[in-house]
């Protein structure tokens, strides 16, 4: 007789759900007023395309790791692991969990610069206000997930439906609403709109590309959890259709309805305020309370998962044993406090910030590449040695070409953010490797291996050149 499923493991649905509520959170709402500061429709279809096909050999490079590599849990972090070593095994999951808390602190910026849009007490979002009601959900989801796994991802399931309701009914309106002649009037650009060649439109666009698709790799981080280790890949693909098809409409509708100067000119959350200009005050009140729920859904997600993050790297010895302690309901419970601390920091330093959203992004996404550069470098490893493939098996040259294009896609992704944000990441990583060296003592083990200490030098001279720069005023946080 069959054991009874363990009351942790997930099913393809809860699975799919943490895929989709990871990555639709507060960038989707954002969206109109970013692409249409950067570019026309043009643009905005050549920036979805690159940004599209990127993410999908991305997509299936964890579908394909999930398959060749079973044994090796919490995706990101694991992968890299496994591929390059300690050291930058562990800078993917410092990465990949600075950048969750990041994402979280975003959440909580855009949360309260809506309710400011209402509520003038909470000003911007950076009020003494804002910020302790902002604190107090910070601590009321923590509690909530120290019950159970199992419980917050059930819930994670029931939001997930919830915030797509006001996303598809902004897309309905919209395509009734749709006016042809505005739409070509825009394509290229539009009227009363800086000129700009076609690359820099596209390359502006790219950083908040990254920061929408954050999450696509929610279930491999599961995937212990997972009741079929078969269902991962579903997940991640099917998350990944459903949520590529809600961005591209929600970028691309509102050329239709408005002219692109009035989009870039639009206060966040900017869809919001595109359906206000359709339908009147209710259409901005309705996409506020779908943002609420949408965000909220979003923070839920990523505190599990940065949570997970942690507990799976002490689990290996390369973040201390602390991390790597459970409560009774098997949650991963100091790794859950370290990283709720550090969001409550953050969201208290918005107060001296004049854009705290901005900042995020951009940074959440600097932090998220690193990780994701090195998950497509060890699927490109992997098929170039031939390392889980049988001998001349068909799928070796198909996995080589989507392990090369997610490779070189991520690259670029570094590029086109700038040298800004690969210096501001490294304020957290150099000082970050602290936990590292505390870990490494604990084993009574080198820390670094001759190939990895230019890493740590290369971070260390970023993170002194990101303060002097910060100091000197050539770059501005």
């Amino acid at each position: 007789m069959a054991e009874p499923e363990s009351p942790q493991k997930l099913s393809l649905i809860s699975l799919t759900a943490m895929v989709v509520g990871s990555m639709v959170g507060a960038g989707i709402f954002s969206l109109p007023r970013t692409f249409g500061g950067a570019t026309g429709p043009f643009g905005a279809i050549l920036a979805w395309c690159i940004a599209g096909a990127g993410m999908f050999t991305l997509a299936q490079m964890f579908q394909i790791l999930a398959q060749r590599k079973p044994a090796l849990d919490a995706g990101v972090y694991a992968y890299a692991r496994a591929g390059f070593g300690r050291y930058p095994g562990f800078l993917s999951a410092l990465g990949y969990w600075a950048a969750g808390c990041l994402g979280c602190v975003s959440y909580w910026v855009l949360i309260k610069s809506t309710l400011g849009a209402f509520f003038p007490v909470f000003g911007d979002g950076n009020t003494v206000v804002a910020i302790a009601v902002a604190s107090v959900g910070i601590w009321a989801f923590h509690f909530l997930i120290l019950r159970g796994v199992r419980q917050a991802a059930f819930l994670n399931t029931v939001v997930t439906v919830a915030k797509i309701v006001p996303i598809v009914i902004f897309i309905v309106i919209l395509a009734f609403a749709f006016q042809a002649d505005l739409f070509r009037a825009n394509f290229f650009g539009g009227e009363d709109m800086p000129s700009q060649g076609l690359f820099t439109q596209v390359r502006s666009t790219m950083m908040v590309t990254v920061f929408v698709f954050l999450g696509i790799e929610g279930a491999s981080v599961y995937s212990r959890y997972a009741a079929k280790r078969s269902d991962v890949g579903v997940a991640t693909l099917l998350g990944f259709g459903g949520v590529l098809l809600l961005l591209v409409l929600v970028t691309l509708l509102p050329y239709a309805v408005l002219p692109r100067v009035e989009i870039a000119g639009m206060r966040q959350p900017s869809m919001a305020a595109v359906l206000e200009a359709v339908v009147g005050h209710w259409g901005a009140v309705f996409v506020s309370v779908g943002l609420l729920v949408s965000v909220l859904g979003a923070y839920l997600a990523w505190s599990l998962i940065c949570a997970e993050v942690l507990f799976t790297a002490a689990k290996t010895d390369d973040m201390p044993r602390v991390f790597a302690t459970e409560n009774a309901n098997r949650v991963p419970a100091a790794a859950l406090w370290l990283t709720n601390i550090v969001v409550q920091l953050f969201v208290i330093s918005t107060y001296w910030s004049t854009d705290a959203f901005a900042l995020m992004l951009g940074l959440t996404s600097a932090m998220a590449l690193i990780p994701y550069l090195l998950v497509a470098a060890y699927g490109l490893k992997l098929a170039r040695s031939g390392e889980g493939y049988a001998a001349g098996e068909p799928a070796l040259r198909r996995d080589l070409v989507l392990a090369a294009v997610a490779t070189l896609y991520t690259a670029f992704l570094i590029y086109a953010g700038g040298l800004k944000y690969v210096l501001l990441s490294a304020l957290l990583y150099a000082p970050g490797t602290v936990l590292y060296l505390w870990a490494s003592r604990e084993q009574k083990i080198r820390p670094f291996s001759g190939a990895e200490w230019p890493i740590f030098v290369l971070a260390v001279i970023g993170c002194v050149a990101a303060v002097a720069g910060i100091a000197g005023g050539w770059i501005q946080p």
